[in-house]
């Protein structure tokens, strides 16, 4: 055989150590010769689709092909049919990766709005992760890959980001009233805005097999805010003990503080905390067995107090003095303004209509009004 008859295919196809290029072009710069009856070899997990001219004109599925008529009809018949189908033609070949592209991250880059119904206007951020792969290459390369040599699993992954941050604040919004009720739903969440994104997706050639929601968080302040409202709800009735808790925690964080100010004022709370907490523990209960509301502030006082424990009113006795008459404080053992014992019996004058001691100079019964005789 001359050397004129020598024919030389060429064997056309594309590798990806990396594992990172959802897309490859071929050449990588402008377009290039290829002759008919050159060998493509495209792999299960791939499609080659064929460019001339700015245009698609054949997608190849996995397996050897020989450029020939049949299988690039639209090529050989513009290019090859004046020479014979023996001349080389100028294209391109695109080879897309149609495996699965798991692990996806997207997440918020700036904190998205969002207006919950008690906590008022909340700045959230959110991330997680999703399954994309490619289902219609042609379409792929035409919007999302355009003319550039390589297409890689950042370019997919930063262009998904922005889609899903954008779908999840109006999902969020339509869907959601409050973040208190955020952990019992992020798995219908993640289901409903999977459905929306699907619906973009599919414009571009691609399939979202799955996404997830890692997490959903508020600023530091807001969450404290839902972590106290967990703890009363656990804590139900015993407001009180979670009082004692609080009071005692910044007890413990002013000692820790050190310095003499700080051991002043950690000393000052020690000795005023039993009262304190005792007066807490009183406010839901019903007055024990000698306790008395205060007349001044309504909280109750133990019988033997001289002053009210809260606001520090004078707690006076119903008994009076023997002599003149003055009220006295519970523990008096002496009238202040006579100076009589207050354990004097009062020689006064006794009602004949009710019984009802008097004073020595009363004139009417202080309990029925009647004349005092004798």
């Amino acid at each position: 055989m001359g050397k004129d008859n020598v024919v030389f295919l060429e064997v056309i196809e594309w590798f990806d150590p990396t594992g990172r290029e959802v897309a490859h072009r071929i050449p990588e710069g402008g377009s290039g010769e290829f002759k008919v009856g050159a060998q493509v070899i495209v792999r299960d997990s791939q499609a080659a689709v064929f460019y001339s001219g700015g245009v698609a004109c054949d997608a190849l599925g996995p397996g050897r092909h020989t450029l020939v008529t049949k299988n690039v009809p639209l090529l050989t018949k513009a290019l090859a049919l004046p020479w014979g189908f023996t001349s080389p033609f100028r294209a391109e070949v695109y080879f897309v990766n149609l495996k699965v592209f798991a692990n996806l991250r997207w997440g918020t880059r700036d904190p998205v709005a969002f207006r919950d119904r008690e906590l008022g206007l909340v700045r959230l951020r959110a991330h997680g992760m999703c399954n994309v792969r490619v289902v219609q290459p042609v379409l792929f390369v035409n919007t999302l890959v355009g003319t550039e040599a390589s297409y890689t699993v950042d370019a997919l992954e930063a262009y998904l980001g922005e889609v899903i941050v954008s779908r999840l604040n109006d999902h969020l919004g339509e869907n959601l009233d409050s973040l208190l009720e955020l952990p019992t739903r992020y798995e219908e969440l993640a289901g409903g805005l999977h459905e929306r994104l699907a619906q973009d997706l599919a414009g571009y050639g691609l399939a979202l097999d799955a996404l997830y929601i890692n997490a959903i968080t508020p600023p530091d302040e807001v969450q404290q805010a839902i972590d106290d409202r967990t703890r009363l709800g656990a804590v139900g009735d015993r407001l009180d003990e979670l009082m004692k808790l609080k009071v005692a925690e910044a007890l413990e964080r002013a000692a820790d503080a050190g310095g003499p100010a700080e051991g002043a004022m950690g000393l000052g709370l020690g000795m005023i905390l039993p009262g304190l907490l005792s007066g807490m523990g009183s406010l839901d209960r019903a007055p024990a067995e000698g306790i008395a509301p205060c007349p001044e502030c309504g909280l109750p006082v133990g019988g033997n107090a001289r002053f009210c424990p809260h606001c520090g009113h004078q707690i006076l006795v119903t008994r009076r003095c023997a002599r003149c008459g003055k009220n006295l404080t519970a523990r008096a053992r002496f009238c202040p303004a006579c100076g009589a014992p207050t354990d004097a019996r009062p020689a006064g004058r006794t009602c004949g209509a009710c019984g009802a001691e008097n004073r020595p100079e009363a004139v009417f019964c202080n309990a029925c009004g009647t004349r005092l005789t004798g």
